[in-house]
């Protein structure tokens, strides 16, 4: 995808803030060189971000996930639980890097390695955060791409999770 394949209107994902929407492409003079930006708008973060449009892929800038992707990432919330044996420190940086990487999968898969069912042990409060960071970067995307309120994204995902056998 070129950089100028993004439009106004149109819904990215943004690696380390995840979905935001293109709110207007606009021209703005940096250290005396004239650049132009995409101004993203991350309303439920109450965050704009204005990204050189020549720069945009190379920071890892994308389109929404494809229906056909968020079915891959639904599948991988089916499967289990994969918890290496590293260090809690160690892992948490995967995680961390996991779900910054703006990668639907990736993302998926934090969310299946850290979710809890009630009758398993605490989640400690480092690994709450990150499970809850992965989920909503999930919750978002997949609402977006289905068009739907977060609400019914997120329950569609806990349904996917709690009918796990493991």
């Amino acid at each position: 995808m070129s950089d100028n394949d993004f439009v106004v209107d149109q819904f990215v994902v943004y690696p380390s803030h995840g979905v935001g929407k293109i709110t207007a492409i606009e021209e703005q003079e940096i250290a005396g060189i004239s650049m132009e930006l995409f101004v993203i708008d991350f309303a439920k973060d109450k965050m704009t971000l204005r990204v050189p449009t020549a720069k945009a892929t190379s920071v890892g800038m994308r389109s929404l996930a494809s229906p056909d992707l968020v079915s891959k990432a639904m599948a991988t919330l089916r499967g289990r639980a994969r918890v290496k044996r590293a260090m809690w420190s160690r892992r948490a940086q995967e995680y961390e890097q996991k779900i910054n990487s703006g990668d639907l999968i990736a993302i998926a898969e934090v969310v299946r390695d850290l979710h809890r069912k009630d009758d398993q042990r605490e989640q400690s409060y480092s690994e709450r955060q990150l499970y809850e960071a992965a989920l909503e970067r999930l919750t978002r995307e997949i609402a977006a791409v289905d068009r739907a309120e977060e609400d019914a994204a997120q329950t569609k995902i806990e349904e996917v999770l709690t009918s796990r056998t493991a």
